[in-house]
C-alpha cells in the first residue's frame, strides 16, 4: 500500500513550516509492528513514547486516540507498519520552548518491509561504521526526532550485501547498530550494550531483557564481539536477526539467538522468523 497519513486526526500530508518538530527535532517518534491489526509490542512502544515526553517535558498523548488512528491508517493490510511522531507543535522562533505547547501529532501507515527467510535462517553481514555517536545522557534511550548520526552512518555504504552497521560512542565502547541493537553471548553470558550515555533503547531489546532476564547490560568494546559464540540484532519491525559475519569474523546462529526467535513466533510475529 502507499503511506497513509493522519495529521492530528485529519488526513494530510502537510504540516506548518513553524513546527519544532521540523525547526529543531523537538519530539519522539515510535516505528511499530502490526500483524493482522495486531501490534505484540504496543504496550512497550507506549510505555518508552510516555517516558520521553515526560523527559523532554512534552504534553503526554492520549493512548486510545493514537492506537484507533494506528487502526485507520493500516486498515486492510495484514502485515504493516505505523510510525507515530509527536512533535511540541508549533512555537515562535527561538529554542524556548512554548509555555502551553500544542503537540502535533502524526500517523503513518507502511506495508512491513519484506524480509528474505535467509536473514532470519543464516544472518546478516553486518559491518563497523566510522561515524560515531556523541554522548547525552538526558537523551540516552530516546528515540528523539534527530537522527543525523545515523543518517550519517547509513550514508557509508551501499553494498546491498551489508543488512546493518554498528555504532560505537566517542570513547570507542560499542553501543548499537544503525536501527537496531546488539545482543551477543561472551562465555555463555547474553550481554547487551549499557545505553546510559546514548543510543536508542528499543522496544524490542526491552522485549528481550524482560525473557531474559539474566541477561547483563554494561559497557562493551568492538573487541570483545571477537571472543563471542552468537552475535544478533534485535528490531521491533525485523525481530531477532543472527549475524552471520562482522568483517572476517563469521558466526552460527546457536541456541539462544533460535529460543529467542520461537519466542518472537509466540508474540505473534511472521512464521519466516526462523
Amino acid at each position: 500500500m502507499s503511506a497513509r497519513l493522519l495529521v492530528n486526526g485529519e488526513p494530510s500530508t502537510t504540516v506548518s513550516a513553524f513546527d519544532r518538530g521540523l525547526s529543531y527535532g523537538d519530539g519522539l517518534f515510535e516505528t511499530i509492528r502490526f500483524v493482522r491489526g495486531v501490534a505484540p509490542l504496543w504496550e512497550r512502544h507506549m510505555a518508552r513514547l510516555h517516558e520521553g515526553c515526560l523527559r523532554l517535558r512534552q504534553p503526554l498523548p492520549d493512548e486510545e486516540t493514537l492506537l484507533r488512528e494506528a487502526g485507520r491508517v493500516i486498515d486492510g493490510t495484514e502485515h504493516a507498519v505505523v510510525r507515530i511522531t509527536l512533535t511540541r507543535g508549533v512555537g515562535e522562533r527561538g529554542y524556548a520552548p512554548p509555555p502551553a505547547p500544542a503537540p502535533t501529532r502524526i500517523v503513518a501507515g507502511f506495508d512491513a518491509p519484506v524480509m528474505s527467510g535467509d536473514a532470519y535462517a543464516a544472518g546478516l553481514r553486518v559491518r563497523w561504521c566510522e561515524t560515531q555517536l556523541a554522548a547525552q545522557p538526558l537523551l540516552a534511550g530516546l528515540k528523539h526526532l534527530n537522527r543525523l548520526e545515523q543518517v550519517l552512518a547509513r550514508a557509508e555504504w551501499s553494498d546491498p550485501a551489508i543488512g546493518e552497521g554498528l555504532l560505537r560512542d566517542l570513547d570507542g565502547r560499542l553501543i548499537s547498530g544503525t536501527m537496531t541493537n546488539l545482543f551477543a553471548v561472551l562465555g555463555g553470558v547474553l550481554v547487551t550494550p549499557a545505553l546510559d550515555r546514548c543510543g536508542v533503547a528499543g522496544v524490542a531489546r526491552a522485549e528481550v531483557l524482560a525473557h531474559r532476564p539474566e541477561a547483563q547490560m554494561r559497557d562493551m568494546h568492538p573487541a570483545e564481539l571477537a571472543n563471542a559464540s552468537e552475535l544478533f540484532l534485535s528490531s521491533s519491525v525485523r525481530g531477532i536477526l543472527p549475524v552471520q559475519a562482522l568483517g572476517d569474523t563469521v558466526y552460527v546462529p546457536g541456541p539462544v539467538t533460535r529460543a529467542l526467535q520461537r519466542h518472537w513466533r509466540g508474540l505473534g510475529f511472521p512464521m519466516e522468523q526462523a
